[in-house]
């Protein structure tokens, strides 16, 4: 597998304080560290002193979250409120942070349609283990899934948000005080996913599509492996100097950072490939030896990310499936 040249981790993390990370970029650290949000939710306050900002990510639903925000915007003029996606550790604060301050809330738009088939999930065995104990809620470090930190994919999805102003790919989202922020559509770990590049310092704001700490869930229905790896070509075709995911440290080595990021995904399709020619039919066993090495509470949510490659595979012609559409329970063969 390819390996990708992860950034350190955030070690001394300062919740709920406005950091100046850049001339241009204050970010405020939501105290939710998860499998799901690494040390937790950065919200970025993009904008000079004294002048109008624009916020990216408001942030899930934590009081210590909404007050820290309260505290950084006392007296600032916020300009648009630019969501990423409508995970539960994004978006929801933005009701709130548009309700006091009037801004618009600007995104691709509603979280898609798309759910996953409560009935095509994988047995846990788990579930009626009296000697299972929980995970933290804090880990002191990454989940790791072939030897990289990963996120979990079971994401809590805010099904209320629907912007203010819906953006496509290329559109202007913003602009304030002679700052320009504009749209980049990446579907691929959900739907209606958008990073958001500030001309002025050549960053992209990258949300959940590049993270700097791990790869990047992407489940099926809403995920789709499909255009996540094209929207990843599509980013690494930019110039971007920086890249500020909503967890984790920024990413200043761009090029080479992404490149392995899209290596890692080709080089796991062709391990599927190979896994389902070999005889390997269902994902449970195709899980068993791709994540051999891998603590098997963390097999459910590689079982997810083997189906989005499945997907893709089937499309292609190179897979056959035996049902309708490919699930996690059906059986598999080369095509």
């Amino acid at each position: 597998m390819a390996e990708i040249p992860f950034v350190p981790p955030l070690d001394d993390v300062h919740y709920g304080v406005a950091e100046q990370v850049s001339p241009l970029i204050r970010r405020v650290i939501a105290r939710n560290p998860s499998k799901f949000s690494y040390r937790g939710t950065g919200t970025y306050i993009v904008g000079r002193a004294g002048a109008p900002v624009a916020v990216i990510d408001p942030g899930p639903q934590l009081d210590s979250h909404r007050d820290a925000l309260a505290a950084a915007l006392r007296g600032v003029q916020v300009a648009a409120i630019l969501v990423t996606h409508c995970h539960a550790d994004h978006s929801p604060l933005s009701a709130w942070l548009q309700s006091e301050t009037g801004a618009p809330t600007i995104a691709f738009g509603p979280h898609g349609l798309a759910e996953t088939d409560p009935h095509d999930e994988l047995d846990d065995e788990r579930d009626d283990d009296p000697d299972h104990e929980p995970e933290p809620s804090e880990p002191s470090e990454p989940i790791l899934i072939d030897g990289q930190p990963v996120e979990e994919p079971a994401e809590t999805i805010d099904l209320d948000f629907v912007p203010d102003i819906a953006v496509a790919d290329g559109d202007v989202a913003t602009t304030f005080d002679g700052l320009t922020i504009r749209a980049v559509h990446t579907p691929g770990h959900t739907s209606n996913h958008l990073c958001f590049a500030l001309d002025a310092e050549r960053a992209l704001f990258s949300g959940d599509h590049v993270m700097g700490w791990s790869t990047t869930v992407v489940s099926p229905p809403d995920g789709d492996m499909r255009a996540y790896m094209e929207s990843l070509r599509k980013v690494i075709g930019r110039s971007d100097t920086t890249l500020w995911p909503t967890h984790g440290n920024p990413v200043t080595d761009v090029a080479p950072f992404l490149d392995a990021y899209l290596a890692h995904r080709v080089a796991r399709e062709i391990q599927i490939v190979d896994l389902v020619r070999a005889g390997v039919q269902r994902v449970p066993d195709m899980v068993a030896v791709l994540y051999a090495e891998v603590r098997r509470e963390l097999h459910r949510p590689a079982a997810r990310s083997v189906l989005a490659h499945l997907v893709k595979l089937v499309d292609d012609g190179l897979v056959a499936v035996d049902t309708e559409r490919p699930r996690l329970r059906s059986c598999y063969s080369a095509a």
